[in-house]
């Protein structure tokens, strides 16, 4: 789906950030090129009611339908963020799973059967369910009151079927 690290690297700067300023807060974040792929930088503020900064990638259309989830290659901080997906039925509506990345590089699997509704930071039971045949953006969230510096590196993004793969 995404590769940061092949010879023909998939281009960080596509990605775009959505952080708390649309909504008032002071929270900022870039989502770049390293060396080993790419990273997800930035500051959470809790100033000004903030406390967020996410990271978007580019809109398409993911027929992701033959999937079960996907697996993802990380290297974090020891923060919990969320992965973050959205649908064309789900509208504004984010899809997300909390994950807990270590300090080393590993493979985090999202089973789509996980993804759980929200809108603005409030479960949404009453959404449509997760359609892996309508995913349109997929991305990652720091959030839940976690202030200061943060990094989330990915190397690659793939979708899966078989759990033991």
């Amino acid at each position: 789906m995404f590769d940061f690290t092949s010879p023909s690297p998939d281009p960080a700067s596509a990605w775009r950030n959505v952080d708390d300023p649309v909504m008032g807060g002071v929270s900022e974040s870039t989502f770049a090129a390293t060396d080993d792929g790419a990273a997800f930088t930035g500051t959470v503020s809790l100033k000004q009611g903030g406390g967020f900064a996410s990271v978007r990638a580019p809109e398409a259309d993911y027929d992701l339908h033959a999937h079960d989830g996907l697996r993802l290659h990380l290297r974090g901080d020891g923060k919990q963020y969320w992965f973050t997906a959205y649908t064309t039925s789900g509208g504004s509506v984010s899809y997300r799973v909390p994950i807990q990345v270590p300090r080393e590089w590993t493979i985090v699997r999202i089973p789509f059967a996980e993804l759980t509704p929200y809108r603005r930071g409030t479960k949404r039971p009453d959404a449509p369910p997760f359609d892996p045949s309508e995913v349109r953006t997929i991305g990652f969230l720091i959030a839940d009151e976690q202030e200061g510096p943060f990094q989330l590196e990915v190397a690659w993004i793939r979708g899966w079927t078989d759990p033991s793969d």
